[in-house]
């Protein structure tokens, strides 16, 4: 028998097994399963009254919500694709999306109203703008469809759009349809979740891809999903001793304010059992001091909005034994092995596989049932990432027999550096293993001799003191001596961060080669 494949099935298996069982806390709002899929049918239907078509747009600018929520099960129920917003873009930024993706109806928090009224003027395309309070509730007060019939929808259709972080360069609309969305659900289900007692909380902002990997696998097996609105450290450790969470993914910067947040001990955390890094690079101490601190497993995993986005992770392999307990960190930290239903290798220039001897290292191509349809208008975009059905990922990595991968770096943030290539995440890493460093980044700045050279961008941890030759003398053990950077720069604020917070390197190493082109200008 041929089920379409959607997530709208995860929905009522949701509703269907698990009705009276509280699935969505949202601050004092505690949504049952039923009230939750009634919502999403009343959701459903207010968007109908409002024009919206199949294959039309609805945009949400929100926190995490369960309104935000709803709009991943209502919008797609009546075929019609659900676009989440960055919230921390700029109104330039955000205009730009609107104006290319053409939503019909965009939803926002009243947070945003100041915006929104720019917006507005900005994008006449927009039919229809709703605010996420009383008018969102008139919207779901019109009235409420009828469960629909699994075999009128279309699996290939998209269901859902995101824009990219933009940390490279101008934000893609990433296609993802109703199949790719189901089977990657499966594949995070067969890899992580085996216990309908487990209480999900969602950390990650909801309006990236690297946030929506998890919750329809909440929803399919009925779990408790905790709103997290906004990430606020304290607040979060509150929170997981209130509701008693046992899982969290957090982007590594995430995971650095928790562990360096003066409340860290004061709430009871002990209901933990996994802690998930994604979205930057990881290093064996950061997970060596979570799995310290919140006594649980504590693991990383890798992938792109372009893959829905979860392709690997850095679970135990029965055919690995550790060294040691420094070996079972680096394990832990790795980008990991694909998940089921996942193609990965690492390959050269003529898509060759490089040496699996973590030595040798070639660029992450992926190929599986996750992978997006392509991105939104932009055809010539989607065949520039394709080679054969495999989708380049900018990541340049060296991997193992036993099919781990470790990423190096981004292509583009290779530091090459007098004819040697530099990893700038293995400098990272040195760097961070300081116990005064909060964050630091390390980028490309010209240098007239060697080309480029590494720069460091170091954040401070609050009342800690450091200086470059302390650093220097820290690292020169650490780092062969062309690593080591040439530039230093302390602060005492945090770097800038895309709204998933992921480090924003370009606009440090802007920084640096801007000053560079005003020279050869002048």
């Amino acid at each position: 028998m041929h089920v379409p494949l959607t997530p709208i099935r995860a929905l009522y298996r949701a509703v269907d097994l698990y009705g009276r069982k509280v699935g969505v806390v949202c601050g004092e709002r505690r949504l049952p399963y039923a009230e939750f899929g009634e919502r999403c049918e009343r959701l459903a239907f207010g968007l109908l009254s409002e024009g919206v078509a199949p294959g039309d747009r609805v945009a949400f600018l929100s926190f995490n919500t369960h309104q935000l929520l709803e709009g991943y099960f209502g919008v797609p129920l009546i075929r019609a694709i659900v676009m989440p917003l960055n919230v921390r873009l700029t109104a330039a930024e955000l205009t730009a999306i609107l104006r290319h993706a053409e939503p019909k109806v965009v939803i926002y928090e009243s947070d945003f109203a100041p915006a929104v009224e720019a917006l507005r003027a900005a994008c006449p395309g927009v039919s229809r703008w709703i605010e996420a309070g009383a008018p969102y509730e008139e919207l779901l007060a019109r009235g409420r469809i009828q469960r629909p019939d699994f075999f009128t929808f279309d699996e290939s259709e998209t269901a859902e759009l995101f824009y990219t972080s933009g940390s490279t360069g101008t934000p893609k609309g990433v296609t993802l349809s109703h199949r790719t969305l189901y089977l990657h659900m499966l594949g995070i289900s067969a890899t992580f979740y085996n216990d309908e007692s487990m209480v999900e909380l969602h950390t990650i902002p909801l309006f990236h891809a690297n946030g929506w990997g998890r919750p329809q696998c909440a929803t399919f097996h009925g779990l408790k999903q905790v709103m997290v609105r906004r990430f606020d450290p304290a607040g979060v450790l509150r929170i997981i001793e209130q509701e008693r969470a046992t899982s969290m993914s957090l982007v590594p910067t995430m995971a650095n304010a928790l562990l360096n947040c003066p409340e860290l001990g004061r709430y009871d955390c002990s209901s933990l059992r996994q802690i998930h890094l994604g979205g930057a690079a990881s290093s064996p101490e950061l997970i060596g001091r979570l799995e310290k601190a919140f006594g649980c497993l504590a693991l990383a995993g890798y992938g792109l909005t372009e893959t829905s986005p979860v392709a690997t992770s850095a679970r135990d392999k029965s055919t690995v034994a550790f060294a040691g307990e420094e070996d079972r960190l680096r394990h832990r930290a790795a980008t990991g092995w694909p998940l089921p239903g996942v193609e990965v290798r690492v390959v050269d220039l003529a898509m060759h596989d490089v040496p699996r001897d973590r030595a040798a290292i070639g660029e992450i191509v992926i190929r599986g049932d996750l992978v997006m349809d392509g991105y939104y208008k932009e055809p010539k975009a989607t065949a520039a990432v394709m080679t054969n059905g495999w989708l380049h990922t900018g990541d340049m990595a060296v991997w193992d027999e036993d099919g781990y991968v470790q990423i190096v770096d981004r292509k583009k943030d290779i530091i090459i550096s007098g004819g040697e290539n530099i990893s700038s995440l293995e400098v990272e890493r040195a760097i961070g293993a300081h116990p005064a460093v909060f964050e630091c980044a390390v980028v490309s700045a010209p240098d007239p001799e060697w080309g480029e050279v590494p720069a460091a961008f170091i954040a401070l941890k609050p009342g800690e003191h450091l200086d470059e030759a302390a650093m220097r003398e820290f690292l020169t053990p650490r780092i062969a001596r062309f690593k080591m950077p040439r530039r230093f720069h302390f602060s005492e604020t945090p770097l800038p961060k895309t709204g998933t917070g992921k480090i924003l390197k370009r606009e440090l190493r802007e920084e640096l080669w801007r000053g560079k082109e005003a020279r050869v200008q002048g």
